[in-house]
């Protein structure tokens, strides 16, 4: 697994479609720009008909060009990363395959979020299908389409974010990476105790070498299922990690300076808040 880079862009893109009228007058030539005479009559309203069927197919064309120059714009756009401060948040709605998992706010604005079972993922042929998790986050936070040029690869799951608060992604990969002797029911005691988990898979999440930077480390239980959690510092972030079927899951949470100062109390509670159900 490669290591993951951050970067900030802001996604925009213009309306590149063109709109064609197929009911649109064209005069055929040699014909009155008013009208026909009595004997062209006929002939006049078949070519006229020929003429607008033309358009039709041609707006037909013109318009499934825009629509693949826009999805193209749309998935180049999100190469860069998640957005930056001001830009808007794509909703999972406008890609291909996106099933939207987020609830209504609860009583205090929280909503949240369950993995879709019919929800498609790149992650490698004959695999059982993937156990779902889920999450909460404040109201106003999104998922940030992935693709599979994204960095990090096949194994980055999924992308929410807000950009003024922080940003969430889930790494999803595979056990037999790790080790050969863990079979389809794997837990994340048989992966590893915490501090070789953090060790192992620390470095992949934020860049570099863990060592000296882990502020907190904690193990807790929820409904049979264990889950290691972390805090790193610098660079902000949060890591719970834990295993479930054939796969390791890494949950992190993570933000600037100024978005931890304001917002720790809420990327906290998302971050404990990740469950495997």
């Amino acid at each position: 697994m490669g290591t993951f880079v951050y970067s900030s862009s802001c996604l925009s893109w213009k309306n590149l479609s063109r709109q064609v009228n197929p009911s649109h007058h064209v005069v055929p030539r040699g014909v009155p720009e008013k009208g026909c005479s009595r004997i062209k009559t006929v002939a006049c309203s078949k070519e006229d008909a020929r003429m607008n069927q033309d358009c039709e197919i041609s707006a037909g064309s013109l318009n499934r060009r825009s629509a693949i120059v826009s999805s193209a714009s749309l998935i180049s756009s999100v190469l860069l990363g998640f957005p930056g401060e001001g830009s808007a948040v794509i909703k999972q709605g406008l890609l291909a395959g996106r099933v939207p998992g987020l609830s209504e706010p609860d009583e205090e604005g929280w909503r949240k979020y369950r993995r879709p079972d019919d929800k498609s993922g790149g992650h490698g042929v004959g695999w059982s299908p993937m156990i779902p998790y889920t999450f909460s986050v404040p109201d106003k936070w999104e998922e940030v389409p992935v693709s599979i040029a994204d960095l990090g690869g096949t194994e980055i799951d999924l992308r929410f974010a807000n950009p003024k608060e922080g940003r969430v992604f889930v790494i999803v990969a595979p056990v037999k990476r790790f080790s050969d002797d863990i079979g389809e029911e794997a837990t994340i005691e048989q992966i590893g105790p915490p501090d070789k988990v953090i060790s192992a898979f620390g470095p992949e999440v934020i860049g570099e070498n863990v060592e000296g930077k882990v502020l907190r480390s904690e193990v807790a239980e929820h409904e049979g299922r264990t889950y290691y959690q972390f805090e790193l510092e610098p660079p902000h972030v949060m890591i719970t990690a834990t295993a479930a079927g054939n796969r390791l899951y890494l949950f992190n949470v993570t933000g600037n300076g100024l978005q931890w100062k304001r917002y720790y109390k809420d990327l906290r509670k998302i971050a404990e808040s990740f469950r495997v159900v």
